[in-house]
């Protein structure tokens, strides 16, 4: 058994989600918040007690031109990493063009590009949906990537 690696794709209505074992793909999807921080909470917490995972991996927040939407995701986010504090689970955190970067090869690619990769990387039969799910698996392949790159390195 290999490390589990819970993904998140932070948002505030959803909240994308995905767990690996090693490049196995055990579940993925989205929380819908319907933007109550409690209703996150609880389900990401459900999630964290069923697959009981290693570490999270979480995109940094990125500041938009909108504001009220980063302010908004920055709460979800809050609510994230409060689910993980309880469970007492190591958080790693990677911007968008490190996950970018470490899922295509290129630190600029576009969220089809992103998608194609996941499905061929995780041998899917489909691109994961919604993209929320794609995304949180994709910041999972990130973590994966760069753990397995410090432990040669040791």
């Amino acid at each position: 058994m290999g490390m589990k690696t819970l993904g998140i794709d932070p948002g505030y209505s959803l909240v994308g989600f995905g767990i690996l074992e090693e490049d196995r793909v055990l579940d993925y999807g989205c929380i819908k918040t319907e933007n109550k921080p409690d209703k996150l909470h609880s389900q990401l917490s459900e999630i964290i007690q069923k697959h009981k995972p290693d570490v999270m991996a979480i995109e940094k927040l990125y500041f938009s031109k909108n504001t009220k939407t980063a302010l908004r995701v920055a709460e979800g986010r809050g609510v994230v990493m409060l689910a993980a504090a309880q469970a007492k689970l190591p958080v790693a955190e990677y911007s968008p063009s490190e996950i970018k970067l470490a899922v295509t090869g290129y630190g600029q690619a576009d969220k089809k590009q992103i998608q194609m990769m996941v499905k061929a990387l995780l041998k899917l039969s489909e691109i994961p949906k919604p993209d929320d799910a794609a995304d949180a698996l994709a910041v999972a392949i990130c973590h994966q990537n760069s753990y397995r790159l410090r432990e040669q390195t040791k």
